[in-house]
């Protein structure tokens, strides 16, 4: 686990690590180069995850379990908002029912954080919550990432995920998502692509989410233009920036337990 510069979140902890393509959300996907570096340094937790191709580090397909790494949250006192795999994803094909249990047990043992839950394959968190785990904790905030419209379906099975909070990442936005329903979603987080591969994003794509969330009572959080400003030159995150209809968008969802 570690501080994050991740805008909506505190702390990272990753006790999956690896995955592999499912959507063009993750063709340009950080984790893949930030894992080839992480076995650079001599990280055996993230050897031999990725190969190459094109120039660049693409996932292999491998996932490892990193069953260390559940002791790590009990270690953490003051209470943070954590991102559960940011180098991965909890729901992969790959990890075992009873591994995704285990992590469930260590967020239900530190109900002094808040965890964050991200996935491109919510079919199988809707399966796994409705029908094993049966656990709804007041800490667990569950979501799903959609990129474009092609896999907007994605919120059904979000929507049919028992849950507390249900947040959905248009993060990167590469096309216009087209009508959806915000029913029972708490929270949309969107953001344009970073690096030197990034896709365009469009001001009238950010819009129409924007304009449903209000409609819906979801929280808006706007994290960032990526390498792609709104007049659609491409420059560094930084000079970028943040800012959208003249001012930061950090909106949360209203939880239960929410610890600051």
């Amino acid at each position: 686990m570690a501080e994050s510069q991740i805008e909506w979140t505190d702390a990272t902890w990753n006790p999956v690590a690896g995955c592999s393509i499912v959507t063009g959300g993750c063709t340009h996907c950080y984790a893949m180069e930030m894992a080839q570096r992480l076995e650079a340094m001599g990280i055996k937790k993230y050897s031999g995850l990725t190969r190459k191709s094109g120039g660049r580090a693409v996932w292999n397909g491998i996932v490892r379990q990193d069953r260390e790494s559940l002791l790590i949250p009990h270690k953490w006192r003051k209470p943070r908002k954590i991102f559960v795999n940011s180098m991965s994803d909890l729901f992969h094909e790959q990890v075992a029912d009873n591994f995704i249990m285990d992590v469930w047990q260590v967020m239900r043992e530190t109900p002094h954080h808040n965890y964050q839950i991200l996935t491109k394959r919510p079919e199988r968190m809707a399966e796994l919550l409705s029908n094993k785990i049966r656990d709804v904790l007041p800490n667990v905030w569950l979501g799903t990432s959609i990129e474009d419209a092609s896999v907007v379906n994605r919120v059904d099975h979000l929507r049919a995920t028992p849950t507390a909070i249900r947040f959905i990442s248009f993060e990167p936005l590469v096309g216009s998502v087209g009508k959806i329903n915000l029913q029972d979603i708490h929270w949309a987080i969107v953001g344009g692509e970073s690096g030197k591969l990034a896709r365009p994003i469009r001001e009238e794509w950010i819009d129409e989410i924007y304009v449903q969330c209000v409609s819906a009572n979801t929280a808006f959080f706007f994290k960032q233009w990526g390498t792609w400003g709104k007049d659609n030159k491409k420059r560094s995150k930084k000079a970028n920036g943040r800012e959208y209809r003249g001012r930061t968008w950090d909106e949360m969802p209203v939880a239960p337990q929410m610890h600051v």
